[in-house]
């Protein structure tokens, strides 16, 4: 089963669709469905490299 989710970048925590629409360069909507690890974009939603979260700790989130 799928389902959508929002969390934080600066966090990595869950947070409501009101405060993603506040915040949407630090926010990131993903669809939750197995097991996708790595770090994440909150900007684009892809997925970065360990050198690019490094860089940029408050636009992406860690996976998995």
């Amino acid at each position: 089963m799928r389902r959508s989710v929002t969390k934080s970048a600066r966090t990595g925590r869950f947070v409501s669709k009101r405060t993603a629409a506040r915040h949407p360069d630090t926010t990131v909507n993903q669809t939750v469905a197995g097991g996708s690890r790595g770090h994440r974009s909150a900007i684009s939603g892809r997925f970065v490299t360990a050198a690019t979260a490094k860089r940029h700790p408050n636009k992406t989130i860690r996976e998995g």
